[in-house]
């Protein structure tokens, strides 16, 4: 794995196509010079960390992440693996997101919270190290659904090169196939505390009860890309289309109910609209859940 896009045996129309979602990905990146990359490990930081890598040099580029009890430790594996095979330095930080009562009391901007703190750390890490600009994996896609940290990262004046490059999430994907990296499969993730309703406090224990009641899940078969909803007493569980029947057969039925029921959850509903990113958001607001 080396940020070289793999041609062997490619078709030229493939190629062609590769190096048409490359170019402006490139020319984007290219005038930014040094850059700190906000990298999460997941395919759409890793595509930019690997091709700003490629553009700049990797002595020009820093990864930095932030760990907390939202981020799984898998994740935090696959950031450093990656960051040590495209030979680029990697930073972590520690956010301590549930010192924060904002975060925890987990309204609506609990996310623009998260970022704000985490930017201003990563602003501070990228000038002790020389880099002047901030970059992210955002994408295309990312911009119509409700996301507070976006507007945290206008704030910081991050630059999204996927964004100015308008790529969305397919041709990210293709990209990572193409630049092989490990990632370029991986289902979309988001922090734990995502699967959390609105208003309910965030603690560690909920998330590690929906952690490990997604783990459950994908060791049943049932994945890879699945969401645990944590709505108190109740797991709201969101399953690809093709795994809601079977879900719901009586065996495995049985299973998933006693081994949430043994992570402390009273009820388990599977929810027949299947997973979608950003459920949370469907819910409506409230007057705790408005930002003022």
């Amino acid at each position: 794995m080396t940020g070289r896009v793999q041609s062997g045996g490619a078709s030229a129309a493939l190629i062609a196509t590769v190096g048409a979602l490359l170019e402006p990905l490139e020319a984007a990146l290219r005038p930014l010079g040094p850059v700190c990359v906000a990298f999460s490990g997941g395919v759409d930081s890793s595509v930019v960390l690997a091709v700003a890598t490629r553009v700049l040099g990797a002595s020009r580029v820093v990864a930095f992440t932030a760990v907390s009890e939202t981020y799984r430790d898998d994740e935090l594996a696959a950031a450093r693996a990656l960051a040590s095979a495209l030979g680029v330095r990697h930073l972590t930080w520690q956010t301590r997101e549930l010192d924060d009562q904002r975060f925890v009391a987990n309204t609506r901007d609990r996310c623009y919270f998260c970022k704000a703190t985490m930017l201003e750390a990563m602003r501070r890490a990228a000038a002790a190290s020389g880099e002047t600009t901030l970059i992210d994996g955002a994408n295309r896609d990312d911009l119509g659904d409700e996301r507070p940290g976006m507007r945290a990262a206008a704030e910081h004046g991050v630059r999204h090169p996927l964004v100015e490059a308008g790529l969305g999430k397919p041709a990210v994907r293709a990209l990572a196939r193409a630049l092989d990296l490990p990632s370029w499969s991986k289902p979309a993730e988001a922090c734990l505390a995502s699967r959390i309703a609105y208003d309910q406090p965030i603690s560690a224990g909920r998330l590690r009860q929906v952690a490990a009641a997604e783990d459950v899940l994908r060791e049943l078969g049932l994945g890879p890309e699945l969401r645990v909803r944590h709505h108190g007493d109740v797991a709201r569980i969101e399953l690809p289309a093709d795994s809601l029947e079977r879900a719901a057969a009586p065996a495995l039925r049985e299973t998933v109910v006693r081994r949430l029921h043994a992570l402390g959850f009273t009820y388990v509903a599977l929810d027949l609209l299947g997973f979608r990113s950003g459920s949370m958001n469907e819910a409506p607001r409230t007057e705790r859940s408005t930002r003022p």
